[in-house]
């Protein structure tokens, strides 16, 4: 691989336990380091569907892309979690689960279970960041502040903090922290792919841990756009912000992909600009990774990179 090639990868990636899926064109890798120190390796290809014309066009891709993203992202942890060994002997399972084993069976069960965790994934978010803050402005004492941009602004600071609060927080749980090091290995994998240079630890490690394109930036944009579109709504009572909100929520993702992927296509003061507060807020959210970690990166990097030079290019 020459050194002088200097592209743009749609190969993405996310962080699991001791492990890391990678998107790529035409399929998914999912490598997990077992706890013996040798890898578990799964290969999918990229369902027809996933390129749908209608699904692809702007504004509409970015809430498809996130549902998927999260879908795929939640199965892809919980076939990494069977290796995750935390040295804790496994509980035997209680009566309500086996019943509900007997009722439905072992693969009914489990797809219930990716459902429902599929709706957690985005309830969580939609409850901690989207409606915590309107709840939270809605008891504070802004009815001295006048203009109902103000108030918006208010909440949408409100939401910011709550959001850096939790990365925050999370970021110094242990195996949270173990995590955000193998999405330090990813981005420093993706980096040294798109420089040109031959994929190898060493050559790897030599990379920034941010990435430019990286989902982190994808989340801060998002704040920032719902807070400038909620801002145009006017101030009423929670309830009913609550619900603007929900059904702005789409809208909101879709103009916060587009700039996000504008963002990643350029590379010019302006874009360097709108780059910055996603980099930054990097640093919660991606940790240096060992020699390992890195492997595993490369290991799931290099199954899903296309056989068609320039197949991935942006």
């Amino acid at each position: 691989m020459s050194d002088k090639r200097l592209m743009r990868t749609t190969i993405g990636g996310q962080a699991l336990l001791e492990g890391i899926i990678m998107l790529g064109p035409e399929k998914s890798a999912i490598v997990v380091r077992r706890s013996d120190g040798g890898l578990e390796i799964k290969e999918e290809a990229i369902s027809a569907s996933s390129k749908n014309t209608f699904l692809t066009m702007p504004f509409i891709r970015g809430t498809v892309n996130l549902f998927r993203s999260m879908k795929r992202g939640i199965a892809a942890l919980t076939y990494s979690a069977q290796f995750f060994d935390d040295g804790e002997s496994e509980e035997e399972p209680g009566k309500i689960d086996k019943w509900l084993e007997e009722k439905f069976g072992s693969e009914k069960m489990e797809r219930y279970s990716m459902s429902f965790a599929l709706i957690l994934g985005i309830l969580i978010p939609i409850g901690l960041f989207i409606l915590l803050p309107t709840l939270i402005a809605g008891i504070l004492p802004l009815h001295t502040v006048q203009g109902s941009i103000t108030k918006n602004l208010i909440e949408g600071i409100v939401r910011i903090i709550i959001f850096l609060g939790f990365l925050l927080s999370i970021s110094k749980m242990k195996d949270i922290k173990r995590t955000f090091m193998y999405h330090g290995a990813e981005h420093k994998s993706i980096h040294c792919y798109e420089s040109g240079k031959e994929l190898t630890v060493e050559n790897a490690q030599k990379f920034p841990r941010q990435h430019p394109r990286c989902g982190t930036s994808f989340l801060f944009v998002v704040m920032i756009i719902s807070i400038l579109l909620f801002s145009l709504v006017p101030w009423a009572n929670p309830i009913l912000r609550m619900l603007v909100r929900l059904l702005l929520l789409p809208v909101v993702i879709g103009i916060s992909y587009e700039i996000n992927r504008f963002a990643g296509r350029h590379d010019n003061w302006f874009t360097n600009i709108l780059r910055a507060p996603g980099l930054w807020m990097q640093s919660f959210t991606t940790f240096e990774p060992d020699d390992s970690m890195v492997e595993v990166a490369i290991e799931a990097l290099t199954r899903v990179i296309p056989f068609e030079q320039g197949a991935d290019e942006w």
